[in-house]
């Protein structure tokens, strides 16, 4: 069980670093169907799993400059509040309505990404050009952050500290390409930032969730964890051979894959 435990978490941890992001979904389907886990202390688990391994890719992001502070902050600061609103939502959901939701959130994930493959997207394109719709940025690419731009990036993080609190994820899939499309940022500090404010919301989330769920089990996190770590660092090695729009319909195609199988799952055991 040790073993499995590790394998899991680097499939996590490989799917996080190869995608830049999204790859946190796969975490709760394998701590239930894989290792018996129930859906609360999956989703505990996946979330603290999720803030270290994103800590990590954080600080190899930081080393190459690319992480954006001030912008990260406003969505960091925004999802820390509403990270706990999830967790508590999440005590009150019964186990298949949990399931059957995240199902949902699976299935909408998978489509974003496989409409999106080869266009303009912060998983398709990998440059830095900084010149962006919503929020301005200044001739030397820095963002100037009116109220209105500050309401809009805030709104995202509520949205994806509610998410993380409920599902165990680290919305990266929302954050990246908000950060993209509303501050204009390129994508490899768009990545950056995203995992800087991953690992601040889910710590959050993760707090929350041991407040409320003291069974939380701890031995399984922490080598679900040292799993997820190895595997972001090859899956993020591993990145640099693939094309964007390839990688997106493969991803997108086992998201659907492991939605239905939960799906199913679920239905055959409320029989």
């Amino acid at each position: 069980m040790h073993a499995l435990t590790f394998i899991f978490g680097v499939i996590v941890g490989f799917s996080l670093g190869l995608t830049g992001g999204g790859g946190a979904i796969f975490a709760v389907p394998l701590l239930i169907y894989g290792l018996g886990l129930s859906p609360r202390d999956a989703v505990g688990t996946s979330m603290m799993a999720v803030g270290v391994t994103a800590f990590a890719g954080f600080l190899q992001r930081m080393r190459r400059s690319q992480v954006e502070f001030p912008t990260g902050t406003i969505f960091a600061v925004a999802g820390i509040v509403a990270a706990p609103f999830g967790s508590w939502m999440a005590a009150r959901i019964s186990d298949s309505v949990l399931l059957g939701m995240f199902s949902l959130l699976m299935i909408v994930i998978a489509m974003r990404m496989w409409m999106t493959a080869g266009k303009r997207s912060p998983h398709a394109i990998l440059d830095d050009d900084d010149s962006g719709p919503t929020c301005q940025r200044d001739p030397v690419g820095k963002l100037t952050i009116t109220t209105g731009c500050g309401l809009l990036l805030a709104g995202v993080g509520l949205l994806t500290g509610a998410l993380t609190g409920l599902f165990g994820v680290g919305g990266g899939f929302i954050i990246v390409p908000a950060l993209v499309t509303f501050s204009g940022m390129g994508i490899q500090r768009a990545i950056g930032t995203s995992l800087l404010i991953i690992s601040l919301v889910s710590v959050s989330g993760a707090a929350s969730h041991l407040v409320m769920n003291a069974n939380l089990p701890i031995a399984t996190a922490v080598l679900f964890v040292s799993g997820s770590i190895a595997g972001l660092f090859a899956g993020s090695r591993l990145s640099r051979g693939f094309s964007g729009p390839g990688l997106q319909k493969i991803f997108a195609a086992a998201i659907v894959l492991i939605a239905a199988y939960v799906v199913v799952r679920s239905m055959w055991i409320s029989r």
